[in-house]
């Protein structure tokens, strides 16, 4: 059992940047592939970036490649997403999630979701 809580969220303006946390509790998170996931208001929860246990293999959704950065520090139990050069179109409730086997760009496939931290960008 993986229980994930996401922090860093807020409000920014065009062109800033903000660095989400995703926290994890439990054992094995290094076990783990995890992925960050976007929803914005009256739109399919979208795949934004996603990362394997060792970190050596890392992909990125086309809107945010080169803008954004995912990490994790599994001696910290934690996942990072370094957004720069944020767009108002960037707005949306961002989910952290862990999958049990290898990494995934479906959301369906994970295990295990955190609450969500909202992220809003004012143009």
């Amino acid at each position: 059992q993986v229980q994930l809580v996401e922090s860093g969220g807020g409000l920014v303006q065009s062109g800033g940047s903000l660095r989400l946390s995703c926290a994890a509790s439990g054992r094995s998170f290094s076990t783990y592939g995890m992925g960050w996931f976007r929803q914005a208001p009256g739109k399919e929860r979208e795949f934004v970036a996603r990362i394997n246990w060792v970190g050596g293999s890392i992909s990125y959704a086309d809107s945010v490649k080169g803008r954004f950065t995912i990490s994790r520090d599994n001696a910290k139990n934690t996942v990072y997403l370094q957004m720069n050069s944020l767009k108002p179109e960037d707005t949306a409730v961002y989910y952290c999630a862990a999958k049990r086997l290898g990494v995934a760009v479906n959301p369906s496939a994970y295990d295990y979701w955190g609450q969500g931290t909202q992220v809003t960008v004012s143009s």
